[in-house]
């Protein structure tokens, strides 16, 4: 199983999104500074994660919250 996951910086305007198959290692990856990406702007927050059956399906979705359409809904998860 895949997630595609969403998170908010608590000290700055920024989400990331992302997929893991291991989605508290993936959060504590990036809450600790071992990812380049999203070191300056930690720590983070989990604003939203959705299960996916495989790879390719999460993929997919996290195309779809990269795009127009997905971050509009972000905009308002706040």
């Amino acid at each position: 199983m895949y997630w595609v996951y969403i998170l908010r910086s608590e000290v700055r305007d920024y989400h990331y999104i992302g997929m893991t198959s291991d989605i508290a290692e993936r959060l504590q990856r990036h809450n600790a500074g071992r990812e380049a990406t999203t070191r300056p702007y930690r720590p983070f927050r989990l604003l939203y994660s959705e299960a996916c059956s495989d790879r390719n399906e999460a993929r997919k979705r996290e195309k779809y919250w990269k795009g127009g359409a997905g971050w509009r809904k972000i905009r308002n998860m706040q």
